[in-house]
């Protein structure tokens, strides 16, 4: 076209030069003569280049400018199970752990545990002051002695109609009365020795001997390792596909070499209304006692299943102003080519994505080479 355009200045140039000269009769006549044969060169070019111009427009509509047939591999289409997963944040809590208080006040006189000691159920952890409890409890069994052989007398004086039927019974109610209290007092005096309600490690001891405890602070802190709790929290477009019982992974990024599949444990019952989240729960076992409680740990969840999809690589898939499209292979008058194919994508995972629409098992579909090649292209197909 360019070519086209300088003829058509020159000619204009040459005309306007030409219009300078005389008005002769026998020059116009040799003029017109000379332009008409400079237009017929001119006519004859345009026709030339026109021609070139559609050689290449046909070249290009069919792939290659220099007649190259471009190599590529291909892949039958297939089906095959494929899943999505999605990863979650999770943290780590022990099943059985205890904040020990006292269940009454007093001084603590005795510590009998260290920070990181393993103890038993029921082991003796600290002992409260309980000078003045033992002497009220001397005191109300020297009471109740008398109150008791008070009571046996009376007893035996009404079964023998001898004396006031209310003389025996102010004897029986002192007598209970006393008993009530020493049973009151005992109590007290027991909940004055703290004891582990599990077995577990000694994680915090957060008072002193000497200070005082009392229900309402924490003293001991005991943590059993043996089991413990994955909680995560999901987003609330979750809830119909995660369900109480599915399977999910968990890993640690600490311990690479630990990878647990373990059933969720249970749902949560409530959205939270400002995250939008609920709450799932695991619970696995801790063999090794290498995991401790607040780590994080990521969990995969499968939301989606196939059983039967049309999967191809994700990089396959191309995408335009009209929607993603990959190349499948074809013939045009008996030579493969490249075929350009609009389809419509699922979900993707893994570097691979389901195909919804678009592939059928009877495609082949183009899987080296697929950035060479163009709607119409010929190609050769490698092994």
């Amino acid at each position: 076209m360019k070519k086209i355009a300088l003829l058509f200045v020159a000619f204009v140039v040459l005309a306007s030069c030409q219009r300078k000269s005389t008005g002769d009769k026998e020059n116009i006549e040799k003029q017109i003569i000379e332009y008409q044969h400079q237009v017929r060169k001119i006519n004859q070019k345009i026709i030339e280049l026109q021609q070139q111009l559609d050689e290449i427009r046909m070249k290009e509509k069919n792939g290659s400018s220099s007649g190259l047939v471009f190599r590529v591999k291909t892949r039958k289409v297939h089906r095959r199970p494929f899943k999505h997963s999605f990863e979650a944040v999770g943290e780590l809590q022990a099943v059985n752990e205890a904040f020990i208080s006292p269940e009454i006040n007093g001084q603590i006189k005795k510590i009998l545990v260290n920070e990181g000691d393993f103890v038993k159920k029921g082991q003796l952890l600290a002992k409260l002051e309980t000078e003045i409890i033992e002497n009220n409890i001397k005191e109300l069994k020297t009471s109740l002695e008398l109150a008791t052989l008070t009571y046996k007398k009376q007893k035996e004086l009404w079964e023998k109609n001898i004396g006031s039927e209310m003389q025996y019974l102010q004897a029986k109610t002192k007598k209970e009365t006393l008993e009530r209290k020493l049973k009151t007092l005992q109590l007290q005096y027991d909940k004055s020795f703290i004891k582990s309600p599990l077995d577990g490690y000694v994680e915090a001891v957060n008072l002193k001997e000497g200070e005082l405890a009392s229900p309402a602070v924490r003293f001991i802190h005991v943590v059993n390792l043996d089991e413990l709790y994955v909680n995560a929290d999901l987003s609330e477009a979750y809830l119909p596909v995660v369900h109480e019982g599915d399977t999910v992974e968990v890993r640690f990024a600490v311990f690479k070499d630990i990878k647990l599949k373990v059933p969720v444990y249970r749902t949560g019952n409530v959205i939270n209304n400002q995250s939008r989240t609920f709450r799932i729960q695991l619970k696995i076992k801790n063999i090794d006692k290498k995991l401790k409680p607040n780590m994080l740990a990521t969990l995969t969840i499968n939301d989606y299943y196939n059983p039967s999809a049309i999967v191809v690589p994700s990089e396959l898939i191309k995408e335009d102003i009209k929607g993603d499209y990959m190349y499948v292979l074809a013939k045009k008058s008996g030579v493969d080519i490249a075929q350009k194919r609009y389809i419509k994508t699922g979900k993707s995972t893994d570097d691979y994505t389901e195909v919804i629409e678009g592939l059928s098992e009877s495609d082949i579909y183009i899987t080296d080479g697929y950035n060479n090649v163009s709607d119409g292209a010929p190609v050769t197909v490698e092994n």
